[in-house]
């Protein structure tokens, strides 16, 4: 291949501002990405109070406000040039970083794709320098009055770079982003005090401290509480943090963060070392949180690998993969097997001390009686013999299964048929008096019998459960294996959905209101998204002090926690929006018919595999739940007989 250079040099240095347009390209993402960048230079400088400003989740404007040393007027200019840094002097010192920014690269590529203004003042200095760019080109530079530090105002992200401002998602979704990335850098700056606010809302002030009380100011008390620390000392790396219980465990919503030398960092292999320990312990589709900082020698580090510096490579990888597993291991053994007495707790008892001199209680009366044997049953403590009330019994049992069916959507003709089965059940104890096993063999089910429909795919009353995952179930051409979960959720799925086309949804309200605790990335996307949470069957309120108050749930969750439901419904609208629109909404419905399904390993009765086999086909797509996953595998009775030719 060649290249025709006939009519002169083709190749040529590109402007400035286009080079710094591309860097913006792989720097500057989203709004997020601009607050990380200013904060950390604002950490670099010294900063102990650290004030963050966003309107339009940062497309309007984003300001961040410091107390660090500040900048003279030569330096304010100087930083916005490519290349432009005080962190390092040589290719050496890339190995022996204690700062956060050092590539000169965030700065100019800010000011390339937005309007910017910058106020900074150092302590020595009486006046401060303002600096107006707008798309890398410096408008005015001029004297002002300023408080010692720095402030950076960006306004209109993206206005010059339409295909990038384009791409950008709703607020509500890039506020979760920044929100992201904000709690980010509150914890691995535990010794900065931080403010954030949103369109004039406060969502956080964070005063000076430790990590574990910066963690319970961003995510609450219920995760604070359920942390155990880590801690380990050797000459390779030191590690420690936090890790949660077993039983503090989620689905979703999980707190995950790495740190080394006060950076913040996505390392898989460590990740994967993490979630070893928990094996066995928590379940396969729970995560744990974790909070864990890595201090290794900067020379053992490279931290420039990545624009955004988010990845980093160890040098001693294998080596600190086993001490970090030795570590949370040792911890939650410690938890699990070491018992701990709070003397501090309030209610322990007053064990007076012994006076020298005074006389000590009389124990003669807890003398043990020589002719007393525990294990032999005396006479006169003979249990007596309890008289069953069987009619009690069905009773109970047909008012429970009626109410079971009420909550799950089944036609009054189906829990009509199950009340009737417990009614037949008592006329024949009745009948059978003294005969256990037809009084065993008779007793129904809470579910009642699918019906005849006469329909081809109508299921036979030959019905197993196969390693209490999948019900088997025999047709006129084979055999059917059936996933009992993705059934379940299929079915699940269909019910509400038709619940809400037809404007019926059913919300059980609470007996006891349900107090939520939040953290602002949730808070911000329930306040956002009330309507349509409300829509799927949700009832929230607000009580006195403000907080967020749960009073009704949709009917069809059953026994699942509902805070734990919505808070997974709450992170599907953080990364699909909060519009009211048909994807949207069969997603949140997705996700509640997957928390409320059947689980795998569950046993089912004959009636419950009946039930949820005849009701599948009653769908217009049983053969797959409404994601694609696959429901039902079909073994004919040609392809069986082939396994024996």
């Amino acid at each position: 291949m060649s290249i025709d250079n006939s009519e002169g040099d083709i190749i040529r240095l590109l402007p400035d501002s286009v080079a710094n347009q591309i860097a913006a390209g792989e720097v500057i993402q989203r709004p997020a990405s601009v607050i990380k960048e200013l904060v950390e230079n604002s950490v670099d400088a010294g900063a102990t109070t650290i004030e963050i400003i966003v309107k339009d989740a940062g497309k309007t404007l984003i300001q961040v406000v410091d107390d660090g040393t500040g900048m003279s007027s030569t330096d304010a200019r100087m930083a916005f040039e490519r290349h432009a840094t005080s962190k390092i002097r040589c290719a050496d010192d890339l190995f022996s970083l204690h700062t956060m920014g050092f590539r000169g690269e965030a700065l100019p590529s800010i000011a390339a794709v937005s309007e910017l203004e910058v106020i900074s003042r150092r302590q020595c200095d009486e006046l401060g320098s303002k600096l107006i760019i707008r798309a890398s080109h410096v408008d005015s530079q001029e004297q002002t009055t300023a408080a010692k530090g720095t402030s950076i105002k960006v306004k209109n992200l993206f206005y010059n770079f339409v295909a990038r401002r384009r791409f950008l998602k709703k607020d509500s979704i890039e506020l979760g982003h920044i929100i992201s990335e904000f709690e980010r850098l509150a914890l691995v700056n535990t010794n900065v005090a931080f403010k954030f606010s949103s369109n004039g809302a406060l969502l956080h002030a964070l005063s000076r401290g430790g990590l574990k009380e910066r963690i319970r100011a961003l995510y609450g008390k219920t995760i604070s509480d359920n942390l155990i620390p880590v801690q380990t000392e050797t000459s390779l790396v030191s590690i420690d943090g936090f890790v949660s219980i077993p039983a503090g465990a989620r689905q979703r919503g999980h707190r995950q963060f790495l740190f080394v030398n006060g950076r913040n960092m996505r390392h898989p292999y460590f990740h994967k070392a993490i979630l070893s320990c928990y094996e066995n312990l928590i379940a396969k589709d729970a995560q744990p949180h974790y909070f864990i900082n890595f201090r290794v020698a900067p020379d053992r580090l490279d931290v420039n690998i990545h624009p955004q510096k988010h990845e980093i490579k160890f040098e001693d990888e294998q080596s600190i993969w086993q001490i970090l597993t030795a570590s949370v291991r040792e911890a939650l053994g410690r938890h699990n097997v070491t018992s701990t007495i709070e003397f501090n707790n309030a209610g322990a008892p007053d064990i007076p001390p012994l006076v020298e001199g005074s006389t000590p209680p009389n124990l003669d009366s807890l003398n043990p009686v020589d002719s007393y044997n525990p294990f032999k049953l005396q006479s006169d403590d003979r249990l007596p013999e309890k008289k069953i009330d069987f009619g009690d019994y069905v009773d109970w049992n047909k008012n429970k299964t009626y109410n079971s069916l009420h909550s799950s959507g089944v036609s009054q003709r189906e829990k009509n048929r199950a009340v009737n089965g417990w009614e037949n059940f008592y006329k024949s104890l009745q009948n059978n008096k003294g005969n256990d096993e037809i009084v065993e063999n008779n007793v129904p089910d809470t579910l009642p019998l699918a019906t005849d429909t006469g329909d081809e795919q109508s299921t036979s009353t030959k019905l197993t459960q196969y390693r209490g995952k999948y019900i088997v179930t025999e047709t006129r051409d084979g055999l059917y294996f059936i996933d009992q979960h993705r059934a379940h959720v299929n079915i699940l799925f269909n019910s509400m959905l038709g619940q809400i086309q037809q404007g019926e949804v059913a919300s059980q309200a609470l007996m006891f209101s349900d107090a939520l605790e939040l953290d602002a990335q949730e808070r911000v996307m329930l306040d956002s998204s009330i309507e349509l949470i409300e829509k799927i069957g949700f009832r929230i309120a607000t009580d006195d002090k403000g907080s967020v108050v749960l009073s009704g749930v949709p009917a069809t969750l059953g026994s699942q926690n509902p805070a734990e439901v919505l808070r997974k419904v709450l992170n599907d609208l953080s990364e699909t929006g909060n519009d009211v629109e048909d994807e949207t909404l069969k997603q949140l419905l997705l996700t509640m018919a997957r928390s409320a399904a059947l689980r795998a390993g569950q046993q089912l009765s004959v009636a419950e595999m009946d039930y949820i086999v005849s009701s599948l086909f009653r769908l217009p797509s049983p053969a797959y739940t409404p994601d694609g996953l696959k429901v039902i595998f079909k073994l004919t009775d040609e392809r069986l007989l082939s396994f024996f030719q």
